[in-house]
């Protein structure tokens, strides 16, 4: 700009501070604007000190949370009274479990005035895995949010829609939809068009979550944390009574298990302490000759002392128990029943009761109302598949067993063992007291 370049570099020095935004020393109240696209990092891939002094400084570093949510709050932090923060950034702190105390900081200080989806869209020349978001916050009340959903962020669509944001009246013929009203504490932000909020709220005030009965329960498989030691067959050579018969995600097609004849090794007793291995010989043989691999985890670092332990216990008394098991990623609800032969692996969350026919319970779950649900919380994928993780799962309503008719539950359960999705579907609609739902997009692979 024909500034010479010692007043540039003067300006530039004084402008520009190279720094650790989350620890620097700024003053609370100080700026007018913040706006960025903060880092995407798991708070677990930085090193241990620099875990402890985020985490003590953040109450959004909750759980396995992505550094983004501590640039959110230290950001709103910085805010002036009348200050604006605008980011571009991924939205998964807006529907699942590490972003609850980042809304409830927002929700009880601070002021949304507008959220642009970006899902359909593709705003970064590069390639991204995680979809982002672009929102603006401000210290105050949330009233009136104005909500867009941008299909492809060509220039004549950003346009039309910083034209209706910046309309007084918000006459945008459609751009935007206007929440009167916004979520409270932690609830996940449910941005679905108003035809499907108004369905989604209806059902949470007229059913309870899975879990609610206390007799009904979502778990995930056991991670080992190096499947190629501690997956084996049966020809292994390792004492029998240390192998338990496992299912993976690759094992289920079409709603059928087959056995992949895969054990997991158990590292511990009945009580759930570590065995001994000076007890088991041909185990201790096999685990000292993948020694090097094993002790580099994780879980074995922090407890040398342990190092052979599998992260999570394996649980051999679960192997009888009948389980319904849903694949972590997938474009819909794929539901099978194991009635009682294995142990689910990591890649497959699963659900069992003592409250419910597992078949009739299988079935509400395989429909398209359960779908409904995910397609509404849960955090969405390239491609439009779903992850079906256990927050999400969890908060799928149901009926109680007690109201539905007989001739209901059965009906429900043969066309769950004869994959009869389309009738499924009917019969879900029935026992939800619904006469259709709102259309949504998703990916079909329910076979």
């Amino acid at each position: 700009d024909g500034v010479g370049s010692e007043t540039a570099r003067s300006l530039v020095e004084s402008w520009i501070r190279e720094e650790d935004f989350l620890l620097a020393v700024l003053d609370s109240g100080s700026f007018d604007a913040v706006v960025g696209n903060p880092p995407y990092i798991r708070i677990e891939q930085l090193s241990p000190e620099i875990q402890r002094a985020y985490r003590q400084r953040y109450e959004s570093l909750y759980d396995r949370a992505d550094i983004y949510v501590a640039f959110i709050e230290r950001s709103l932090d910085v805010l002036s009274a009348g200050g604006i923060l605008s980011f571009i950034c991924a939205d998964r702190w807006t529907l699942n479990r590490y972003g609850a105390p980042l809304r409830r900081i927002i929700t009880e200080r601070f002021r949304v005035r507008s959220y642009i989806d970006l899902h359909q869209a593709s705003p970064f020349e590069s390639e991204v895995i995680a979809y982002p978001s672009i929102f603006s916050i401000s210290p105050g009340k949330t009233d009136n949010v104005s909500v867009a959903r941008l299909s492809d962020a060509s220039p004549e669509e950003c346009k039309a829609l910083h034209r209706a944001l910046n309309s007084p009246k918000k006459t945008n013929g459609g751009v935007l939809t206007h929440y009167a009203s916004w979520f409270n504490g932690e609830e996940p932000w449910v941005l679905s068009p108003p035809e499907h909020f108004k369905t989604l709220r209806d059902l949470e005030s007229r059913f309870e979550p899975l879990e609610a009965d206390g007799k009904t329960k979502v778990r995930i498989g056991v991670a080992t944390g190096n499947d190629s030691t501690y997956i084996v067959d049966a020809e292994t050579g390792i004492e029998k009574d240390r192998l338990v018969p496992l299912v993976m995600r690759s094992d289920i097609e079409n709603g059928s298990i087959k056995d992949g004849h895969r054990f997991v090794i158990n590292t511990f007793d009945d009580e759930g302490h570590l065995i001994k291995l000076a007890n088991y010989p041909r185990l201790r043989r096999h685990l000292e000759s993948h020694g090097v691999a094993i002790k580099r985890r994780h879980v074995a670092q922090k407890n040398p002392g342990s190092w052979f332990r599998t992260i999570d216990r394996v649980y051999p008394e679960l192997v009888s128990v009948p389980k319904l098991l849903i694949p972590d990623i997938a474009g819909s609800n794929e539901v099978a029943l194991d009635k009682g032969k294995y142990h689910p692996h990591h890649n497959l969350y699963f659900v069992v009761s003592d409250a419910w026919n597992m078949e009739v319970l299988g079935g509400l779950l395989s429909s398209k109302v359960a779908l409904f649900f995910i397609w509404s919380y849960a955090t969405k994928m390239r491609g439009s598949y779903l992850r079906f993780q256990a927050q999400y799962l969890r908060r799928i309503r149901v009926p109680r067993p007690a109201d539905l008719p007989e001739k209901l539950t059965k009906a429900i359960a043969a066309a769950f063992v004869s994959r009869d999705f389309e009738r499924l579907d009917r019969l879900a609609l029935q026992a939800y007291r619904l006469d259709s739902l709102p259309a949504f997009d998703f990916v079909d692979t329910r076979e």
